[in-house]
């Protein structure tokens, strides 16, 4: 081993030096721990005898860990082996057929395109009771008018031979909104029940300011998507699409059935209105199928007639003006046309202007109804008379550069109560088609429906009962008490 030399202190000298004695000491034991290791190293790596485990160490039979492990599920994946097998015994034997449930019961959507009696053919209900179901359905709607989204809920019963089909047992749907059917098996055969539903019609009235523009405005107060697609439309053909802003207040009035099972239907937009400062802009309202202004003006099928069979060279809008060099309003668009090309009048009407006018050279003015009514300017030739009641694409004059113009062109504009607009705004013509009795009914209508409060459509007159609960001590005993 080490010998670390020791220095020798004088008795005098010995108190101040204990610190230092023992740090000397405890120097000593870890440097002789440091070289045991070392040495006990050196013999570990010269060495190559075998260190010897516990002797006679055997395994002995385990009954209770052996059958613990026989009611272990073990994952297959990693080599599980665990749970009793057992062969097959004589008590086993084959089936060959496996036994039918009693009865089936089944349910499903009338999808859309689908057929009713197609629903019932894929369902399993034989031929003789789909002709049945079919006649006896059709006393009250017919079938093919049940509506797709449609749920049905059938029971097929049981048979006594596998080559047939199922009896049908009961079969119940809603075949409408007021109507709720269910045929049943009897001892004579399949009969019906029908049961009636009360419905109300009050239609569904929202208003609101618009803010974020219409569609959003609308959408936040309730309104359905398309009801708003519907709105929008008439703004646009009424050219108040892009004039709509906010402060404005849209009025619309929705077709809407409730039953007094708690089910609504959603019908289409039957009234739409545009409200600017407390006065109406617009009040459109559909009848028979078509929409009428308040006043009775209607529209016609169809676009209005091109005037021209040229292209348009200039559109609606803001330009610098070709002649005077500034910007200013275009308030029409322009037709490229060869000079002395025929304009046609775009609608029927009456011409209430036939002259020279200003920058707009000679200049024609046709009256189409409803506040309705187009300019055509710079012709070449007028060949219409103040008064004259002319026909959709009549010729009332031909192409020229008469007036404020760098060419042969027609300057084509539009007038809707004397103030003018995007002629490609205008998508048909109006006019006023309701007259005597049907035009006061039509007012009544419109008066019925611009009464209806706002907000949610009024609730039906009765409800269905309630489903009675399960009775609870509790409440019994606050009853009593």
């Amino acid at each position: 081993m080490f010998n670390a030399p020791q220095t020798q202190l004088s008795p005098a000298k010995q108190p101040h030096r204990q610190g230092m004695r023992t740090g000397n000491g405890l120097r000593e034991a870890m440097g002789v721990a440091v070289a045991g290791c070392v040495a006990f190293g050196v013999t570990l790596a010269i060495s190559h005898a075998p260190v010897q485990g516990t002797p006679g160490v055997t395994h002995t039979p385990n009954r209770s860990a052996d059958e613990a492990r026989a009611q272990m599920i073990l994952p297959l994946a990693f080599g599980g082996d665990s749970g009793r097998r057992s062969g097959a015994t004589d008590a086993v034997r084959n089936l060959n057929d496996s036994p039918e449930t009693p009865s089936e019961e089944l349910s499903g959507t009338l999808g859309q395109g689908d057929g009713f009696v197609r629903f019932l053919e894929r369902a399993g209900v034989g031929r003789e009771d789909r002709s049945a179901v079919q006649k006896m359905v059709a006393r009250y709607l017919d079938p093919s008018d049940i509506e797709a989204g449609t749920r049905i809920d059938l029971v097929l019963g049981e048979r006594a031979d596998r080559n047939a089909a199922r009896p049908l047992n009961s079969l119940s749907f809603r075949a409408r909104l007021d109507l709720a059917l269910r045929l049943t098996r009897g001892p004579d055969g399949l009969i019906v029940e029908a049961q009636r539903i009360a419905v109300d019609a009050t239609p569904l009235r929202i208003t609101g300011n618009i803010e974020h523009g219409v569609y959003n405005s609308a959408r936040a107060a309730g309104a359905p998507a398309a009801a708003i697609e519907r709105f929008l439309t008439l703004l646009d053909e009424q050219g108040h699409l892009e004039k709509a802003r906010p402060g404005d207040t849209f009025d619309l009035v929705i077709a809407m059935e409730r039953a007094e099972t708690g089910e609504t239907r959603v019908g289409d937009l039957l009234y739409g209105g545009l409200i600017r400062g407390g006065k109406p802009q617009m009040q459109m309202l559909q009848w028979k199928g078509r929409w009428y202004e308040a006043s009775g003006v209607g529209k016609t099928r169809g676009a209005m007639l091109s005037p021209v069979g040229g292209r348009i060279s200039s559109h609606y809008g803001l330009r610098r003006h070709p002649i005077l060099g500034y910007m200013r309003m275009h308030s029409g668009i322009d037709f490229s046309a060869g000079y002395g090309t025929p304009i046609h009048a775009s609608a029927d009407g009456v011409v209430n202007y036939a002259g020279r006018n200003g920058g707009h050279g000679n200049y024609v003015r046709i009256a189409h109804g409803g506040g309705l009514s187009t300019g055509y300017s710079h012709m070449s030739r007028i060949a219409a008379a103040p008064g004259q009641r002319v026909r959709q694409g009549q010729i009332i004059g031909y192409v020229g550069s008469t007036g404020l113009s760098t060419g042969p062109h027609l300057h084509y504009e539009m007038y809707r109560n004397g103030v003018k607009i995007n002629p490609q705004s205008v998508k048909f013509i109006e006019r006023a088609e309701l007259e005597g009795e049907e035009l006061k009914a039509f007012r009544r209508q419109l008066a019925v429906l611009t009464n209806v409060p706002a907000g949610a459509a009024k609730p039906t007159g009765t409800k269905a009962p309630a489903k009675a609960g399960p009775v609870r001590e509790i409440d019994l005993l606050a009853k009593k008490i």
